[in-house]
C-alpha cells in the first residue's frame, strides 16, 4: 500500500516545487517589467514634454516640421497628428499592414484619447493642432512578457511531467512484460509434463474419480501459461459469446470454492450476446475479479454477476457481499503492485484494467461500494472491434 501512496507524495511535491518555480518567476519579472514599464513611460512623457516646449517656443512652426517631430524622429511611440476638428493629418507606428484603412487609425485615436491628454500646438492664425500619443511598442509588449513567460513553464511543466510519466509507465510495462514471459516460460514445461503423467494415468488406471478434475486443472494451468505468454503483445479479437465465457469460469470457480460462496448469473434473459474478445484474457479478468470478491467475503457469501446488453456496450457488474473497499482506494486498487493481502503482488486488478482498456478498449471501474456490505466492479465492453 505504501508504493503508490510514496508515488503519488513524490508526484505532489514535484507539482508543487514546480508551481513554487513559476509564481516565483512570474513575481521577480512582473517586477522587473513594472520597473522597465515606468522607465519607459517617463521616456514617452520625456519626449511629449520635449514637443510641447518646442512647439510653444516658436508658434510659426508650419506643418511639414510638426510631421517630422511626431513622426520620423520616432520609431516606437505610437502618434496621432490632428487638426483642431481631430482631422487626421499623418500618423506613424502603428499596423503597417492596416494603415492605409481611415477606420483602423480612427478606432486608435478614439482608444488614445481616453489615456493620454494631447500635445496642443498653437499655429499662427488661431488654428490649433494636436499631437495624440500613447504607450511605446516596447512598453505594449512588456506589459503581456510575464505572461507569456509563465505560459511558457506551465506549458514545459506539462510536457515535463507528461514525458516523466510515460517513461516510468514504459519501465513499468517492461517489467511486467518480462515478468509475465518468464512466468509462462517457468509453467510451460512442469505443465507439459504434468499433461503428460494424467494422460498416462488416465490409461492405465480409468476408474479413479479425480482423473477429470486433475485434467480441468491442467488445462487451467495451460491456460494461465498462455495468457502470462500474451502479455506485451497485442492480442487478436473474435465475436465470442460472453455469457458461455462467464458460466465457463462461474462452472469453474464453484467446484474450487467454498460451498458457502454461491453464484448467481442474471443475464436478462439471453442467452447470447456476442462482443469482440480475446476469450482467454476475457476469462482471465472475470476470474480475476471474482476470486477478489471471494477474498472479501472471507469464504462465505454471494456474488452476482449481471450482464446487461444495449446497441453499443455491454456492461458487466460483479457484486460480492464481502468487507467492501474504501472510496480512498477505488482507483488505486488498479495501481500495479497496490494490495490490502499479507500476500500477492498487487497484479490481478492491474493486468485486468489493461486486458479491459487497452486490449478491448473498454473501461473497468468500480461501481459501488459500502464498508461491510460489499462491492460491486463494472465493466464497460464495446460491441464493435
Amino acid at each position: 500500500m505504501s508504493i503508490p501512496w510514496n508515488k503519488n507524495v513524490w508526484k505532489l511535491t514535484l507539482f508543487l516545487f514546480a508551481i513554487l518555480i513559476g509564481v516565483s518567476s512570474f513575481i521577480y519579472t512582473s517586477s522587473l517589467v513594472k520597473s522597465l514599464k515606468a522607465e519607459e513611460r517617463r521616456k514617452v512623457e520625456m519626449w511629449a514634454e520635449a514637443t510641447r516646449l518646442i512647439i510653444s517656443s516658436d508658434s510659426s512652426q508650419n506643418l511639414e516640421f510638426l510631421s517630422s517631430i511626431s513622426t520620423e524622429g520616432n520609431t516606437t511611440i505610437p502618434v496621432i497628428l490632428t487638426d483642431g476638428h481631430d482631422n487626421i493629418i499623418d500618423s506613424r507606428n502603428f499596423s503597417p499592414a492596416r494603415i492605409n484603412d481611415p477606420g483602423y487609425i480612427l478606432r486608435n485615436l478614439e482608444k488614445i484619447k481616453k489615456k493620454n491628454e494631447p500635445i496642443v500646438i498653437d499655429l499662427p492664425n488661431g488654428f490649433v493642432n494636436y499631437i495624440y500619443y500613447k504607450d511605446s511598442i516596447i512598453l505594449t509588449q512588456l506589459r503581456y512578457y510575464p505572461f507569456v513567460q509563465l505560459g511558457l513553464i506551465i506549458l514545459f511543466i506539462l510536457v515535463s511531467y507528461m514525458a516523466l510519466s510515460s517513461s516510468r509507465k514504459a519501465e513499468q510495462n517492461q517489467v511486467w512484460v518480462g515478468m509475465s514471459k518468464e512466468t509462462a516460460h517457468q509453467l510451460g514445461t512442469p505443465t507439459s509434463s504434468l499433461a503428460g503423467w494424467i494422460e498416462i494415468l488416465q490409461n492405465k488406471y480409468p476408474e479413479i474419480p479425480f482423473n477429470r478434475e486433475l485434467s480441468l486443472d491442467v488445462e487451467r494451468l495451460e491456460k494461465i501459461t498462455e495468457r502470462f505468454s500474451r502479455i506485451g503483445s497485442r492480442p487478436s479479437l473474435t465475436q465470442e459469446n460472453v455469457l458461455k465465457l462467464i458460466a465457463r469460469i462461474v462452472e469453474y470457480l464453484k467446484s474450487r470454492s467454498s460451498s458457502k460462496i454461491i453464484f448467481n448469473m442474471d443475464f436478462n434473459g439471453s442467452d447470447n450476446i456476442l462482443i469482440p474478445v480475446n476469450a482467454p484474457l476475457f476469462e482471465w479478468v472475470i476470474e480475476n475479479i471474482s476470486k477478489n470478491a471471494i477474498d472479501a467475503m472471507e469464504g462465505s457469501g454471494e456474488i452476482t454477476i449481471k450482464v446487461t446488453d444495449t446497441e453499443k456496450n455491454t456492461y458487466i457488474d460483479i457484486s460480492d457481499t464481502g468487507k467492501g473497499i474504501p472510496k480512498s482506494t477505488f482507483k488505486k486498487i488498479f495501481h500495479p503492485g497496490f494490495t490490502t493481502k499479507q500476500r500477492g503482488w498487487g497484479l490481478g486488478l492491474s493486468l485486468a484494467k489493461r486486458i479491459i482498456e487497452e486490449y478491448h478498449n473498454g473501461k473497468i471501474f468500480v461501481k459501488y461500494s459500502e464498508a461491510g456490505k460489499g462491492s460491486c466492479i463494472r465493466i464497460i465492453m464495446n460491441k464493435k472491434i
